[in-house]
């Protein structure tokens, strides 16, 4: 089988094996669908119930996608995942078949892609049934949402492997990590009314950035040209955590090898 082909199948066993797990875990999947269902009605429900605040529902909806479900499910859920197979030693177990380093790691941003798309649909939906609209351009949204999860990949395999030893860890650690950078975000409240010390603090979170970017599209239609500082930014922020997570992840494999 040609070399191309093999790590092809391999990432897709990878990333179905993942998903399988996943939805075995019905508790889990219940929590991770409620948890921005459950935002998307609150936020919607006071955006719908003051006229003078309606025309932010739309920008509503693109914020608790980018900066709540993408963060806990791609980066929490990939985080999760490195936990478990360290606990279980279940790399040590792939390691010693003839699996391709890398299809694990495709597999793990295939699954947690698959799973974007599943949430993006799903709040959404909840959104378009409550008002909110989506107003800009289909391929540029999908190219932000697609920086976004690798983005949150690469990040979750770095923590992953670097920092959570055992799954208890990670709520503590996403709990610690995720709450002030979804303020900070401008997830739940505009950046314009923070003070001016948090607005110069929230410009160094990459989250803010996404944010942006996908509320530029999603509720005013903005292109390319006045997104560009935002696009930039999200471009380079991949591409380095993308870096620190393949790193990241060599320096776990080595780990896993020591007797």
């Amino acid at each position: 089988m040609p070399p191309r082909r093999l790590l092809l199948d391999q990432t897709l066993a990878v990333a179905q094996r993942l998903l399988v797990e996943q939805w075995r875990q019905r508790r889990g999947l219940i929590f991770w669908a409620v948890f921005p269902a459950a935002m998307m009605l609150l936020f919607g429900l006071v955006y719908a119930h003051n006229d003078s605040m309606r025309a932010g529902l739309d920008a509503a909806a693109a914020g608790i996608l980018m900066g709540a479900a993408l963060f806990f499910s791609c980066l929490g859920g990939t985080v999760a995942i490195i936990a478990a197979e360290r606990e279980r030693r279940t790399l040590r177990r792939l390691l010693a078949s003839p699996l391709h380093p890398a299809a694990y790691f495709l597999g793990v941003v295939l699954a947690q892609l698959l799973l974007a798309v599943v949430q993006v649909v799903m709040l959404y939906s909840i959104a378009w049934l409550i008002g909110a609209r989506y107003h800009g351009s289909l391929w540029l949204g999908g190219l932000i949402l697609l920086l976004s999860v690798f983005a949150y990949v690469g990040m979750g395999f770095f923590l992953g492997a670097r920092f959570a030893r055992r799954s208890e860890e990670v709520v503590v650690a996403l709990s610690a990590i995720g709450v002030p950078l979804l303020v900070l975000g401008g997830t739940f409240f505009p950046l314009e009314i923070m003070p001016r010390t948090m607005q110069a603090v929230a410009q160094l979170n990459p989250m803010l950035h996404m944010n942006q970017a996908f509320k530029g599209v999603a509720a005013y239609s903005l292109g390319i040209a006045e997104l560009r500082f935002e696009l930039a930014f999200l471009l380079l922020f991949c591409g380095l955590s993308l870096a620190l997570g393949v790193r990241s992840y060599r320096q776990l494999l080595l780990l896993e090898q020591r007797p």
